[in-house]
């Protein structure tokens, strides 16, 4: 096993969701889909990442209760989560961390169409290379997931939370590896009502009741 092989995947589902009116990592992908959260459970552990961490924000009893049913998913929780996305990646590295990780794979929860063989792509070449990242791109445009080599860690826990991993990804412009990918999913993230009807075809409520 190379120094590179433990990945922990880490799901970023601790926002608030101001913009949806409901918690996103529980809105299910299309009629009769699975949740956005499962299915990024599911599509990590199908491409080889078999350490998944979710954080969450405190006491969500229902991510925690979706969760569970995930064998190779463990729930934390960020316990100031209103600092912003970058305070979730913190919780999630420092999990990490004591998992003994090589690196992360990081994904926000609102982009759930991403591929199983896109991830064990960006996977595969992360611990083929030497790059301390690894961002896949689509036609060009940044999308997720991004792998951080460990030995960036520290350098994300000094970042400046109004920047956020941003500040990290531009102080390695010069030797992160960027990967073209054929996978329009690692762009199409939902953030309000008007993206989730643009990627399944129908509202929330039609999707309510379907449900």
């Amino acid at each position: 096993m190379s120094s590179r092989d433990h990945i922990v995947g880490v799901v970023l589902a601790a926002g608030q969701s101001r913009r949806m009116g409901r918690p996103k990592a529980l809105l299910q992908c299309g009629p009769g889909g699975e949740t956005f959260v499962i299915r990024l459970i599911r599509a990590l552990v199908e491409a080889g990442i078999r350490d998944v961490v979710i954080v969450s924000r405190p006491h969500d009893a229902a991510l925690a209760a979706a969760v569970a049913e995930e064998p190779a998913a463990t729930l934390i929780e960020n316990p100031d989560p209103d600092r912003g996305q970058l305070s979730s990646l913190q919780s999630g590295i420092a999990e990490a961390e004591r998992r003994g990780a090589a690196g992360v794979l990081v994904i926000p929860v609102d982009i759930p169409m991403v591929q199983a063989a896109t991830i064990a792509r960006a996977a595969t070449v992360f611990k083929a290379s030497v790059a301390p990242i690894v961002r896949v791109t689509h036609q060009g445009r940044h999308g997720h997931p991004v792998l951080f080599a460990a030995h960036l860690f520290d350098e994300l826990r000094r970042a400046d939370p109004a920047v956020g991993a941003k500040a990290v990804l531009a102080s390695h412009a010069a030797d992160l590896l960027n990967l073209e990918v054929d996978d329009p999913g690692v762009l199409r993230d939902v953030d309000e009502p008007a993206d989730y009807r643009a990627l399944f075809g129908q509202s929330l409520i039609e999707a309510d009741r379907r449900d």
